[in-house]
């Protein structure tokens, strides 16, 4: 049902714009960043991966000791998935985006067409998710690139130890998307010093540049809403009164990739809304991360202090508090001075500038492993951070001319690219 309402909206926004697609010679069929981004690709434009991967998932207990809240309870170990070729093979990490888990609908796509080409693959959830903060993160505050790289890293070398009399692997190489894809280069750096991988390639899609600038460019979606303050008010709580099923039991902090779509296709706002729409979506990604970092490390930012959620109490309260938390809340009153604690003197600009791939340059520029793809309308990334990026991968930059944030991600031609880039035979 899901794929014939979705091929539907795209026959409609595509009839007239087949001239445009011709012209450039990309098939990828809508051409508005947000549209694209909350659409996705079309099933039928989707590559045709005829295996069915072998798969378990794995549940690591990275923090045997770790005492859990029992609101929690439902978290018994960090979770990945795990593909595995019967034959010796090439293996792949997947890092998902902000707060997506390991078995998000862009990770399982792109594990399908690693597997089918031959790859063992492993997905892991974003740092920003829930359970990577209960179960994976050593200081269950996630934001820190360098600190989140550390959990990522010790999370990979968990999995291997988990599988490694189940499986023989020839090679390893590394891959994420969004934030995932701007936290492979720290973890691929960190690998360079500690050498339990050797990554022969890193591939990073859509990623973002400053992870700051990037959240602020999010952020400022919400103030494209047509009517002002009064009608952001309006828009939000109504999508919050909407959907209050999914988070009225502590649900929000599990939300999907699937999220956006289905609210989308509910109908509830204009066409000028959708700039909003994924502003909306962000802060409700956030608030999960924000709740969960909270709870575990009993901050008192949102739950009071020392509160004791059982199983049974309603968490909506907590859910209406965490969305309206905007990312420079978290930053200027949880994830700052926390790290200023750890690090007295640290300016805040300095911290900014440390959320960066420009604080890795050097390394970058100096290693020939790394590539990316992203897209000339990824509204997560200015004009001239693409233009930094063509400067410091040259080649290796496979921007398309439309597709949004991560909307031609399951693209054929897209995929295609992907895995080429790994196996050699760039189209």
């Amino acid at each position: 049902m899901k794929h014939r309402i979705l091929l539907l909206l795209i026959c409609l926004l595509v009839l007239p714009l087949q001239g445009n697609a011709a012209e450039d010679g990309y098939g990828y069929p809508i051409p508005g960043a947000y549209e694209a981004t909350i659409l996705g690709t079309p099933a039928k434009l989707m590559p045709e991966l005829p295996v069915k991967p072998s798969t378990r998932q794995l549940v690591l207990d990275i923090f045997p000791d770790r005492k859990k809240p029992s609101i929690f309870y439902y978290d018994n170990g960090l979770r990945c998935t795990f593909a595995y070729q019967k034959q010796k093979a090439p293996l792949i990490f997947l890092i998902a985006g902000t707060g997506a888990s390991d078995q998000s609908s862009k990770l399982m796509i792109m594990m399908k067409a690693f597997y089918n080409a031959g790859f063992h693959v492993i997905t892991l959830p974003s740092p920003t998710n829930s359970n990577f903060i209960v179960s994976g993160s050593k200081s269950r505050i996630p934001g820190d690139m360098i600190d989140d790289a550390a959990d990522l890293y010790r999370a990979m070398e968990s999995a291997m130890q988990k599988v490694a009399g189940d499986i023989e692997v020839s090679s390893y190489y590394l891959c994420g998307y969004s934030l995932g894809g701007t936290q492979a280069a720290f973890v691929a750096k960190m690998d360079e010093e500690r050498r339990s991988f050797k990554f022969r390639k890193v591939l990073m899609i859509n990623p973002t540049v400053s992870i700051y600038n990037s959240a602020a460019r999010i952020e400022e979606l919400m103030k494209q809403i047509p009517g002002g303050g009064k009608k952001q008010g309006i828009f939000f709580n109504k999508m919050l009164s909407k959907f209050s099923e999914f988070y009225r039991y502590g649900n929000f902090v599990a939300i999907n990739d699937d999220f956006l779509y289905s609210i989308y296709t509910e109908k509830l706002f204009t066409k000028e809304e959708t700039a909003g729409l994924i502003g909306l979506t962000y802060r409700i990604n956030l608030a999960g991360m924000i709740f969960s970092s909270d709870v575990m490390t009993n901050s008192g930012y949102v739950v009071p202090k020392n509160r004791v959620l059982k199983i049974t109490d309603s968490l909506f309260d907590y859910f209406q508090v965490s969305t309206h938390l905007s990312f420079f809340d978290y930053f200027n009153e949880f994830l700052y001075p926390y790290f200023l604690t750890l690090q007295p003197g640290l300016t805040k600009q300095a911290f900014i500038d440390s959320l960066s791939l420009k604080s890795i340059e050097a390394y970058l520029k100096s290693s020939d492993k790394f590539g990316v793809m992203t897209n000339e309308n990824d509204f997560i990334i200015t004009k001239a951070e693409l233009d930094y990026l063509r400067q410091l991968f040259g080649e290796r930059v496979k921007v398309y001319p439309r597709g949004g944030h991560l909307g031609n991600l399951e693209y054929k031609e897209n995929m295609a690219y992907m895995v080429a880039f790994f196996t050699g035979g760039m189209p």
